[in-house]
């Protein structure tokens, strides 16, 4: 064997590990960027702030999809187990659930639930942000990209551990920063009972449920599908602009519950499949697209900069679906 043919060789075994791995990095780096970047938590000029947050968000990102896909589950374990995620990224690494103040807000006193220590408002809207936008969504999205191995897991062994590793590592990392802000520690019955919920949401996860059967009715078009997401979620970002205490909880609860009915209905079709799961996260995707605007940024400038940098987002945001829906008809073609 020539030189020539093993550059060749070298050359094809890289670009096999680099589409290996491709969906893995892209996975790492959207989760972040959509959950903090794309709603306007954190403004353009505080960029560098990125690899802080890769570790946490793409690291649970990841390891959601992996565990899902690698016990052979779909969408209802991925959904379950972001929630998972929830719980234990504001339980217990920022705490934002129990601390009576968070970057000087009081989270906990709309629609207070006092035998647990926590806001019936912030609990039903945070856990719902972390569960869509910082995990499904990216994940949707990331997998309308590679054809069969959407349901198959990207990593080993190896892999895992790693990514495991990173996670625990920005987690701590997260810990510690909040803990020099806020200064505060959650109670021992508040953990015990955070611990309690995450240990029902995982059996739920991975619980054997009845197969349920799918009829040939038309599923319903991918488009219709997307702006019924779009309307929904946008729904549920202004709610609290219009309704403070319970109103706004029983508000949330209304979405939620049309939400899962409609996406149960819309499932049960047997055409449903990858081309109305993008839809349905296009659709959350461009609600934090245009949300990103009215946010006020807790870190990096505001302002003329911030504008900049929504826009940026926004456009990448609208850029990403359209090669994700251009690419899922391709695979649906071939």
């Amino acid at each position: 064997m020539g030189d020539r043919d093993v550059a060749r060789v070298l050359l094809s075994e890289s670009m096999n590990t680099l589409c290996r791995f491709a969906p893995v990095v892209g996975l790492f780096l959207l989760a972040p960027l959509v959950a903090e970047f794309l709603l306007g938590n954190i403004s353009i000029d505080a960029l560098h702030l990125l690899p802080y947050f890769v570790t946490l968000y793409g690291g649970g990102a990841v390891l959601v999809r992996e565990i899902a896909r690698r016990a052979g589950r779909g969408w209802p374990t991925i959904v379950l187990l972001a929630l998972v995620y929830a719980l234990i990224e504001e339980g217990y690494v920022t705490q934002s659930l129990f601390a009576p103040t968070y970057f000087g807000h009081d989270l906990i006193g709309n629609a207070h639930i006092a035998p647990f220590g926590i806001g019936g408002w912030w609990t039903l809207y945070v856990l719902g942000l972390h569960t869509i936008w910082s995990i499904c969504v990216p994940i949707a999205i990331v997998e309308s990209f590679v054809g069969e191995r959407a349901r198959k897991p990207w990593l080993g062994n190896t892999g895992m551990a790693f990514t495991l590793l990173l996670f625990l590592g920005g987690a701590a990392l997260n810990t510690y920063t909040t803990y020099q802000q806020e200064k505060f520690i959650a109670s021992i019955g508040q953990f015990a009972g955070l611990t309690l919920a995450i240990a029902i949401v995982v059996f739920l996860a991975f619980r054997r449920w009845p197969a349920r059967p799918r009829d040939a009715r038309p599923a319903f078009r991918p488009w219709k599908v997307g702006i019924s997401s779009f309307f929904l979620w946008s729904a549920f970002t202004v709610a609290n602009w219009f309704a403070t205490g319970w109103a706004v909880v029983a508000t949330y609860l209304a979405i939620y519950g049309c939400i899962i009915a409609l996406v149960i209905r819309w499932s049960g079709s047997e055409h449903w499949g990858q081309r109305h799961i993008l839809a349905f996260a296009g659709g959350a995707l461009i609600t934090y697209a245009w949300q990103g605007f009215p946010h006020v940024p807790i870190l990096g400038s505001q302002g003329d900069i911030d504008l900049i940098g929504n826009t940026v987002f926004a456009s990448a945001a609208v850029a990403l679906l359209v090669a994700a829906v251009w690419k899922s008809r391709r695979i649906t073609l071939q």
